[in-house]
């Protein structure tokens, strides 16, 4: 297949630098303005960052794999000018799974003016970190079904779907409703590392086998040291949010059934989120647990009382998201009035590709098959084989001589003594 982008001048992906920063900012900016979905506006606005952390993320990089987790930034650059870029971020302590959290490319230039030189320039971005990035050995993405080209790119580089995803967006008037029950939580506490075994149990049982292996989280990634911590709270303090987490434990057991982290915005300019994980066997926590959620959303609006923004502040929305083998949440979520706004496939790929057969199944004959099980050369002799063939030539040693033995004994005559009786010679050595 011939490539679309001219050969004269090579398309270079290298690391981030501090000289892309106005670039990638207007790449994002463009990116924003176009986009639908909330969900990606989101991560876009976290990168349009990047210029107040490089420095930051320069130093943290210095670090230990152990203290910091972060994300990384690579861009495809032709003749000096950014076309393309692609953040990526480790999801466990291991850093055996990753995630692709956006590729953007800049459509304004006009060596992207053909969707095929679009897609060829994003999979060299991909194929750059799937080769450079040694310790993944599973990629994630997620991505919105109405993306086909998106959807194209990822299923021609090797992602294969996972789980169909649903954001849901319960309103302002609903969260005033909910925060009025009582939900009647008593155990209900609050989370430290001390319980980072409960949640890594809750969190295996929440999920199918197959997502469980994907994500290939340890007791480590429900912990924070003290590098993470001071990194999220200078990123939520930046990015204008409060964030709470707790869990509720079944003393009978000694086990967590629910846990939830609310990341609350103080400014009003981004939606509420949460992170809800509930023991399939306890679905009846769902009410309990949004409940308890909307009220910490309301007191904390509350405390913002008398802002000159406070119609905005109140306005708006908290977002949980829902996967396909939850259907117990989604039917609650449809009980209540919340709104389904995004409809988001999961997509993930080993590392590991699957060799092409060189030759077509049909065409393949049996002399075939049984000459490649041929061996190619003379297998080396073994401390057992060695013993068999021993004790196998033995045998046949003392097989040969019995039969001698019998047929001398057969054919031999018999002899009279001087007295008159017959004499037999002895079978074996002499008399």
């Amino acid at each position: 297949m011939t490539s679309s982008v001219p050969k004269n001048d090579q398309l270079i992906v290298r690391p981030l630098e501090y000289r892309d920063v106005d670039a990638i900012n207007a790449l994002v900016s463009e990116c924003v303005a176009r986009e639908t979905s909330k969900r990606l506006i989101t991560v876009d606005r976290e990168l349009e960052q990047v210029g107040s952390w490089y420095g930051l993320k320069r130093f943290l990089s210095l670090l230990p794999h152990s203290y910091y987790h972060g994300w990384r930034v690579y861009v495809a650059q032709q003749l000096a000018e950014v076309l393309g870029l692609i953040q990526v971020s480790s999801l466990n302590s291991t850093r055996s799974t990753w995630r692709v959290e956006r590729v953007l490319l800049n459509s304004n230039s006009p060596q992207l003016e053909l969707l095929k030189t679009q897609k060829e320039i994003g999979s060299q971005l991909l194929r750059y970190c799937l080769q450079n990035i040694w310790e993944a050995r599973t990629w994630m993405l997620e991505v919105n079904v109405n993306e086909k080209n998106h959807l194209a790119l990822y299923r021609e580089n090797g992602f294969q779907p996972l789980a169909q995803m649903t954001y849901w967006q319960i309103s302002s008037d609903l969260i005033t409703q909910l925060a009025q029950q009582n939900p009647d939580l008593p155990n209900f506490l609050p989370i430290s590392n001390a319980d980072a075994p409960l949640l890594y149990q809750l969190d295996c049982v929440s999920m199918p086998p197959l997502l469980r292996q994907v994500f290939d989280r340890r007791v480590e990634d429900f912990k924070s040291n003290l590098v993470q911590s001071a990194v999220s709270k200078i990123r939520h303090w930046l990015n204008g949010t409060d964030v709470v987490s707790g869990y509720v434990f079944e003393p009978q057991r000694k086990a967590a059934i629910g846990y939830f982290r609310l990341e609350s915005s103080k400014d009003g300019t981004r939606p509420h989120r949460a992170q809800l994980t509930v023991n399939p066997a306890y679905t009846w926590l769902y009410p309990k647990l949004t409940a308890q959620m909307a009220q910490i959303v309301q007191k904390s609006l509350d405390c913002k009382h008398g802002l000159a923004d406070e119609s905005q502040i109140y306005s708006q929305p908290l977002e949980i998201v829902s996967a396909d083998y939850q259907p117990e949440r989604e039917e609650y979520f449809n009980k209540i009035g919340a709104t389904a706004v995004e409809h988001t496939l999961l997509m993930s790929r080993s590392v590991w590709h699957k060799i092409k057969e060189a030759k077509p199944l049909e065409g393949l004959q049996l002399s075939d098959v049984l000459q490649g099980l041929k061996p190619a050369r003379a297998p080396i002799p073994s401390r057992i084989s060695l013993i068999k063939s021993l004790s196998s030539s033995y045998q046949n040693i003392v097989r040969q001589k019995n039969i001698f033995y019998s047929k001398s004994t057969e054919f031999n005559p018999v002899e009279k003594n001087k007295s008159g009786k017959s004499f037999k010679p002895p079978s074996s050595g002499l008399v």
